[in-house]
């Protein structure tokens, strides 16, 4: 398991904030690759523990934690409507690219000058990864490659909401006038927020059950017993009109067709399908592989490293 997880993590300030991150170091000399992996909603970059050491072997393998998760600063959300507070921020996936642009401008690029970079996200963090690659194409540099493991597919979005159930429709704005209220999320968030229950959604996300373990659901558990932990909570749950991950690769595949995106899904995922990857690798010219794993679930990359980790240094080392 990677030490430098479990170390208290480095820091960088970004626009006020403190961010934390990790890095596990790769070969020396040349142009040693670069890997930024970005965890979903409710990880952190500990959520990494079983891929940083198997990467380093042929990178530099970097982890973060987006502003709101983990050890990273955690501020008052701020919703559309909603007076200006100083301090508040607008969660959302543009939020998070920005950290993540800045990051690789100011912290690897600076390390690795002219290094290739390799962005590599789950769920929610595939789309952050997406929304940070458009950044880096229209601003001037161009990602080596980007991994997209059980992208959310973001079905509760407004875009969306013509494919919802018809009583899904129907109660939609009532729940989006609830869901702003911080007294009823509060509530909402600590009955989620309990060891059990997170080892009960953890039993469903990975089905088959291996690591669902105390360091799992610590690693999980303890940053959502900070102050601020229920902004974040509150920020994400009101992004109702927000990036889709079809307009990003649409975007990515006019901006700069030859870059490789790959899709990794866990076959078994119970809230990302897997037949809609497979739209999007047939309707995307940019995505050159996915790879669907038989049995997994919404983490493979923590479910059955054994089997992911070899296939993203494929894809990492460029002998796919």
């Amino acid at each position: 398991m990677a030490q430098a997880l479990f170390t208290p993590p480095l820091r960088w300030d970004w626009q006020g904030f403190s961010l934390a991150y990790c890095q596990s170091p790769g070969p020396r000399g040349g142009h040693t690759p670069q890997v930024l992996l970005v965890h979903g909603f409710g990880a952190n970059r500990q959520h990494w523990r079983h891929t940083l050491d198997s990467l380093s072997a042929a990178a530099d393998v970097w982890a973060i934690d987006l502003l709101g998760f983990g050890a990273s600063s955690k501020p008052r959300s701020q919703l559309d409507g909603e007076a200006e507070q100083p301090g508040a921020v607008r969660y959302g996936f543009d939020l998070w690219a920005e950290q993540l642009f800045a990051f690789c401008e100011t912290v690897i690029a600076r390390q690795a000058p002219g290094a290739p970079l390799h962005l590599v996200g789950n769920s929610i963090g595939a789309v952050v990864c997406l929304n940070t690659a458009r950044l880096l194409l229209e601003r001037g540099r161009t990602p080596a490659g980007l991994v997209l493991i059980d992208c959310a597919q973001r079905t509760l979005d407004d875009k969306r909401a013509a494919q919802l159930p018809l009583w899904e429709q129907a109660t939609r704005p009532l729940v989006k006038q609830l869901v702003r209220r911080r007294w009823l999320l509060a509530a909402l968030f600590r009955s989620l927020a309990r060891p059990p229950f997170i080892r009960q959604v953890l039993l469903r996300a990975y089905p088959t059950g291996a690591n669902v373990d105390d360091a799992l659901v610590q690693l999980l558990h303890g940053p959502s017993t900070e102050a601020g932990a229920l902004e974040s909570f509150r920020g994400f749950v009101n992004l109702f009109n927000d990036h889709l991950a079809p307009e990003l690769l649409a975007r990515l595949c006019e901006l700069a067709p030859e870059l490789p995106v790959r899709l990794l899904w866990g076959e078994a995922d119970p809230w990302e399908d897997p037949e809609e990857a497979r739209r999007w690798a047939a309707d995307y010219p940019c995505i050159r592989e996915l790879v669907v794993l038989h049995g997994l679930g919404h983490c493979p990359h923590d479910e059955a490293p054994e089997q992911v980790n070899p296939i993203l240094m494929r894809w990492m080392t460029g002998t796919a």
